[in-house]
Protein backbone atom coordinates (compact mmCIF):
# COMPACT_ATOMS: atom_id res chain seq x y z
CA UNK A 1 0.00 0.00 0.00
CA UNK A 2 1.04 3.28 -0.85
CA UNK A 3 1.73 6.60 1.67
CA UNK A 4 -0.39 9.09 2.09
CA UNK A 5 0.76 12.42 3.63
CA UNK A 6 -0.84 15.30 4.64
CA UNK A 7 -0.15 18.95 4.85
CA UNK A 8 -2.07 21.37 6.27
CA UNK A 9 -1.13 25.16 7.08
CA UNK A 10 -2.10 28.79 6.51
CA UNK A 11 -1.70 31.02 3.31
CA UNK A 12 2.23 31.60 2.85
CA UNK A 13 3.89 28.81 5.18
CA UNK A 14 5.29 27.20 2.60
CA UNK A 15 3.10 23.97 2.36
CA UNK A 16 2.49 24.07 -1.88
CA UNK A 17 6.44 24.40 -2.18
CA UNK A 18 7.31 22.00 0.45
CA UNK A 19 4.37 19.38 -0.72
CA UNK A 20 5.32 19.60 -4.44
CA UNK A 21 8.98 19.00 -3.31
CA UNK A 22 8.35 16.07 -1.05
CA UNK A 23 6.37 14.25 -3.87
CA UNK A 24 8.74 15.15 -6.33
CA UNK A 25 11.91 13.26 -4.47
CA UNK A 26 9.75 10.23 -3.41
CA UNK A 27 8.39 9.89 -6.68
CA UNK A 28 4.78 10.43 -5.28
CA UNK A 29 1.72 11.92 -6.78
CA UNK A 30 0.88 15.69 -5.58
CA UNK A 31 -2.65 16.94 -4.87
CA UNK A 32 -3.05 20.95 -4.33
CA UNK A 33 -6.56 21.53 -2.78
CA UNK A 34 -6.65 24.94 -2.71
CA UNK A 35 -5.73 25.62 -6.09
CA UNK A 36 -9.08 23.37 -6.54
CA UNK A 37 -11.06 25.73 -4.33
CA UNK A 38 -9.65 28.40 -6.93
CA UNK A 39 -10.80 26.78 -9.83
CA UNK A 40 -13.99 26.57 -8.58
CA UNK A 41 -14.11 30.25 -7.61
CA UNK A 42 -13.25 30.96 -11.09
CA UNK A 43 -15.89 28.43 -13.10
CA UNK A 44 -18.76 30.07 -10.91
CA UNK A 45 -17.63 34.07 -12.01
CA UNK A 46 -16.83 32.57 -15.77
CA UNK A 47 -20.80 31.28 -15.35
CA UNK A 48 -21.78 34.78 -14.15
CA UNK A 49 -23.12 33.54 -10.71
CA UNK A 50 -23.10 36.13 -7.75
CA UNK A 51 -20.60 34.81 -4.98
CA UNK A 52 -23.50 35.64 -2.72
CA UNK A 53 -25.57 33.48 -3.48
CA UNK A 54 -24.45 30.11 -2.07
CA UNK A 55 -27.42 28.29 -3.71
CA UNK A 56 -26.57 29.25 -7.19
CA UNK A 57 -23.11 28.79 -6.40
CA UNK A 58 -23.11 25.57 -5.10
CA UNK A 59 -25.47 24.44 -7.92
CA UNK A 60 -22.79 25.96 -10.41
CA UNK A 61 -19.93 23.86 -8.92
CA UNK A 62 -21.55 20.56 -8.91
CA UNK A 63 -21.10 21.26 -12.80
CA UNK A 64 -17.36 21.65 -12.43
CA UNK A 65 -15.74 20.35 -15.53
CA UNK A 66 -11.91 20.60 -13.59
CA UNK A 67 -8.93 18.62 -14.87
CA UNK A 68 -6.96 18.11 -11.36
CA UNK A 69 -3.30 17.87 -11.95
CA UNK A 70 -1.52 15.25 -10.17
CA UNK A 71 2.21 15.52 -11.35
CA UNK A 72 4.06 17.84 -9.39
CA UNK A 73 5.85 19.00 -12.54
CA UNK A 74 2.70 19.89 -14.57
CA UNK A 75 0.56 21.67 -12.41
CA UNK A 76 -1.56 22.49 -15.31
CA UNK A 77 -5.09 22.89 -14.06
CA UNK A 78 -7.80 22.82 -17.20
CA UNK A 79 -11.32 24.03 -16.35
CA UNK A 80 -13.67 23.56 -19.30
CA UNK A 81 -11.03 23.13 -21.79
CA UNK A 82 -9.36 26.27 -20.49
CA UNK A 83 -5.34 26.52 -19.24
CA UNK A 84 -6.56 28.60 -15.44
CA UNK A 85 -3.11 27.84 -14.25
CA UNK A 86 -2.35 31.71 -13.98
CA UNK A 87 -5.38 33.40 -13.83
CA UNK A 88 -6.54 31.16 -10.54
CA UNK A 89 -3.07 32.65 -8.83
CA UNK A 90 -4.27 36.36 -9.24
CA UNK A 91 -4.60 38.89 -6.45
CA UNK A 92 -8.47 39.32 -7.57
CA UNK A 93 -9.19 36.12 -7.47
CA UNK A 94 -7.21 35.33 -4.16
CA UNK A 95 -9.53 37.89 -2.84
CA UNK A 96 -12.89 36.24 -3.06
CA UNK A 97 -11.70 32.64 -2.95
CA UNK A 98 -12.82 31.93 0.64
CA UNK A 99 -16.49 33.40 -0.21
CA UNK A 100 -16.65 30.34 -1.88
CA UNK A 101 -14.87 27.93 0.24
CA UNK A 102 -16.58 28.54 3.24
CA UNK A 103 -19.57 27.17 1.65
CA UNK A 104 -20.17 23.92 3.46
CA UNK A 105 -22.01 21.93 0.79
CA UNK A 106 -18.89 23.14 -2.00
CA UNK A 107 -16.45 21.97 0.28
CA UNK A 108 -18.54 18.48 0.62
CA UNK A 109 -18.19 18.59 -3.02
CA UNK A 110 -14.65 19.05 -3.55
CA UNK A 111 -13.97 16.85 -0.53
CA UNK A 112 -15.08 14.18 -1.93
CA UNK A 113 -13.49 14.76 -5.74
CA UNK A 114 -9.98 14.84 -3.35
CA UNK A 115 -10.89 11.79 -1.59
CA UNK A 116 -11.57 10.10 -4.58
CA UNK A 117 -8.09 11.46 -6.05
CA UNK A 118 -6.31 10.29 -2.88
CA UNK A 119 -7.87 6.84 -2.79
CA UNK A 120 -7.13 6.24 -6.68
CA UNK A 121 -3.27 7.35 -6.21
CA UNK A 122 -2.81 3.82 -4.43
CA UNK A 123 -3.54 1.52 -6.89
CA UNK A 124 -1.18 0.13 -9.31
CA UNK A 125 -2.50 1.74 -12.50
CA UNK A 126 -2.24 5.57 -10.89
CA UNK A 127 0.41 8.16 -11.55
CA UNK A 128 2.80 7.33 -9.02
CA UNK A 129 2.16 3.25 -9.63
CA UNK A 130 0.51 2.46 -6.41
CA UNK A 131 3.71 4.67 -4.67
CA UNK A 132 1.13 7.46 -3.05
CA UNK A 133 0.71 10.84 -2.26
CA UNK A 134 0.88 14.28 -0.85
CA UNK A 135 -2.36 16.31 -0.71
CA UNK A 136 -2.00 19.59 0.96
CA UNK A 137 -4.70 22.56 2.22
CA UNK A 138 -6.27 23.13 5.44
CA UNK A 139 -8.19 20.59 6.23
CA UNK A 140 -6.61 17.46 5.02
CA UNK A 141 -5.34 16.36 8.53
CA UNK A 142 -8.82 16.35 10.28
CA UNK A 143 -11.20 16.15 7.40
CA UNK A 144 -10.03 15.51 3.93
CA UNK A 145 -7.64 12.76 4.67
CA UNK A 146 -7.60 12.20 8.99
CA UNK A 147 -6.01 8.59 8.79
CA UNK A 148 -3.42 9.73 6.21
CA UNK A 149 0.30 7.74 7.61
CA UNK A 150 2.09 11.36 7.61
CA UNK A 151 0.07 14.15 9.21
CA UNK A 152 1.71 17.62 9.06
CA UNK A 153 0.78 21.15 10.37
CA UNK A 154 3.20 23.94 8.69
CA UNK A 155 3.33 27.05 10.34
CA UNK A 156 5.13 30.20 10.05
CA UNK A 157 5.47 33.71 11.41
CA UNK A 158 3.07 36.59 9.77
CA UNK A 159 6.24 38.42 8.63
CA UNK A 160 7.48 35.22 7.05
CA UNK A 161 4.47 34.27 5.43
CA UNK A 162 3.42 37.65 4.08
CA UNK A 163 7.00 38.06 2.55
CA UNK A 164 6.65 34.37 0.87
CA UNK A 165 2.95 35.52 -0.20
CA UNK A 166 4.03 38.70 -1.67
CA UNK A 167 6.69 37.22 -3.64
CA UNK A 168 4.52 34.85 -5.12
CA UNK A 169 2.13 37.10 -6.32
CA UNK A 170 4.30 40.13 -7.15
CA UNK A 171 7.56 39.05 -7.63
CA UNK A 172 8.53 41.28 -4.48
CA UNK A 173 8.35 42.15 -1.03
CA UNK A 174 8.83 45.55 -0.71
CA UNK A 175 6.48 47.59 2.44
CA UNK A 176 3.75 48.25 0.01
CA UNK A 177 3.42 45.44 -1.38
CA UNK A 178 3.53 43.71 1.65
CA UNK A 179 0.52 45.65 3.14
CA UNK A 180 -1.43 44.93 0.23
CA UNK A 181 -0.70 40.97 0.64
CA UNK A 182 -1.82 41.41 4.74
CA UNK A 183 -5.49 42.17 3.88
CA UNK A 184 -5.60 39.42 1.37
CA UNK A 185 -3.67 36.68 3.86
CA UNK A 186 -5.28 37.77 6.88
CA UNK A 187 -8.61 38.04 5.92
CA UNK A 188 -8.59 34.18 3.69
CA UNK A 189 -7.47 33.21 7.06
CA UNK A 190 -9.87 34.27 8.91
CA UNK A 191 -12.77 33.58 6.67
CA UNK A 192 -11.17 29.88 6.15
CA UNK A 193 -10.42 29.60 9.79
CA UNK A 194 -14.43 29.95 10.75
CA UNK A 195 -14.92 27.03 8.35
CA UNK A 196 -11.72 24.97 9.33
CA UNK A 197 -9.35 24.71 12.13
CA UNK A 198 -5.77 25.01 10.40
CA UNK A 199 -3.95 27.05 12.77
CA UNK A 200 -3.32 24.72 15.78
CA UNK A 201 -2.43 20.74 15.35
CA UNK A 202 -4.95 18.05 16.06
CA UNK A 203 -4.16 15.19 17.85
CA UNK A 204 -1.44 13.12 16.04
CA UNK A 205 -0.43 16.21 13.58
CA UNK A 206 2.73 16.75 13.70
CA UNK A 207 4.18 20.81 14.21
CA UNK A 208 6.44 22.06 12.17
CA UNK A 209 7.81 26.41 12.33
CA UNK A 210 9.32 27.14 9.10
CA UNK A 211 9.64 30.68 9.74
CA UNK A 212 13.46 30.18 10.01
CA UNK A 213 13.92 26.90 8.30
CA UNK A 214 15.14 26.94 4.25
CA UNK A 215 13.09 24.22 1.96
CA UNK A 216 15.53 21.66 2.28
CA UNK A 217 15.09 21.73 6.06
CA UNK A 218 11.51 21.33 6.25
CA UNK A 219 11.68 18.58 3.46
CA UNK A 220 13.78 16.75 5.49
CA UNK A 221 11.72 17.18 8.51
CA UNK A 222 8.90 15.60 6.43
CA UNK A 223 10.86 13.02 5.24
CA UNK A 224 12.27 12.31 8.20
CA UNK A 225 8.58 11.20 9.20
CA UNK A 226 7.67 9.30 6.37
CA UNK A 227 11.27 7.24 7.12
CA UNK A 228 9.40 6.17 10.35
CA UNK A 229 5.90 4.86 8.99
CA UNK A 230 7.70 2.68 6.14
Amino acid sequence: MGITIAIDGPSGSGKSTVSREVARRNKLAYLDTGAMYRAATWWVQEQGVDLQDEVAVVETVKLLPLIVPIDPDDQTHICNGEDISAIIRSPELSAVVSIVSSYFPVRDILIEMQRNIIQSELTLDSFSSGRGIVTEGRDITTVVNPDADVRVLLIASEEARLRRRATELSGKADEETLNKTRDIVSGRDRIDSAVTKFMTASDGVVTIDSSDMTIEEVVAAVEERMERVQ
